[in-house]
């Protein structure tokens, strides 16, 4: 546990969160600030920053419990569909804990979660590929 971290002193207790979900690796709770009905993080217990980095058990449980959450908001809400989604490093925010957004999504929600796209040449392609490839 790191002290200073708010969602290391929810998983001890200390902090209060309408928790959803909770199993031995991870902890799944209301965000306080949701985009939409619903909107729940899915944290593990043990404190990190990227959920994707280290070990793969914990990725696992993560993904497992985003799975146990989404089924449950589906039932609950019967959105339309989810955006689901992990930041790392910088991008995280406020609380450098890892935490994988669950967003039950109603077409006329007005949330907008979008990517600036570009074409991918064949050529560009090839050599993205290559590269990552390299690192298997």
């Amino acid at each position: 546990m790191v002290d200073d971290c708010a969602f290391c002193r929810i998983v001890s207790g200390e902090d209060e969160a309408h928790v959803l979900y909770e199993d031995e690796r991870t902890v799944a709770f209301l965000d306080e600030n949701p985009a939409v009905e619903g909107h729940a993080l899915v944290i593990p217990k043990d404190h990190r920053e990227d959920v994707l980095g280290g070990d793969g058990a914990t990725a696992s449980a993560v993904f497992d419990t985003v799975q146990t959450v989404s089924r449950a908001l589906d039932d609950a809400f019967d959105p339309d569909g989810f955006s689901v989604f992990h930041s790392s490093g910088s991008l995280v925010g406020n609380v450098q804990h890892a935490h994988v957004h669950v967003v039950p999504r109603k077409s006329d929600d007005g949330v907008h979660v979008s990517l600036p796209r570009r074409e991918l040449s064949k050529r560009e392609a090839e050599r993205v590929a290559a590269v990552i490839r390299a690192q298997f």
